[in-house]
């Protein structure tokens, strides 16, 4: 009984984790599109002759930019470069690095 309650939790924290992913993804997603489309129909409909508005092409991918990198940092969390598996790597490292020198 015990077990099964604890796989079920593990379960619904999996498909909690797995929800945050994809709603990254599909945030990506829709950015991506968005200001390809943005870009496609600003220089669809732009008159080069007058100058190019550079403002145009990047205001919106920036600010959002900015919101998506804070979605990013908020699904894959501050720990992605230097999380656990990163950690143990390290100390691995700097172990077998002192027992070279102990030699």
């Amino acid at each position: 009984m015990k077990e099964d309650y604890k796989e079920e939790m593990q379960y619904k924290a999996a498909k909690k984790r797995f929800q945050k992913i994809k709603g990254f993804y599909v945030h990506l997603s829709i950015y991506l599109i968005i200001n390809i489309l943005i870009v496609i129909l600003n220089v669809k409909n732009h008159d080069f002759r007058a100058g190019v508005d550079l403002w145009v092409l990047f205001t919106t991918p920036f600010f959002w930019g900015i919101g998506l990198f804070f979605h990013w940092t908020r699904v894959f969390g501050p720990n992605f470069f230097f999380g656990k598996e990163w950690e143990e790597r390290k100390i691995k490292e700097l172990m077998e690095k002192e027992k070279q020198e102990w030699k």
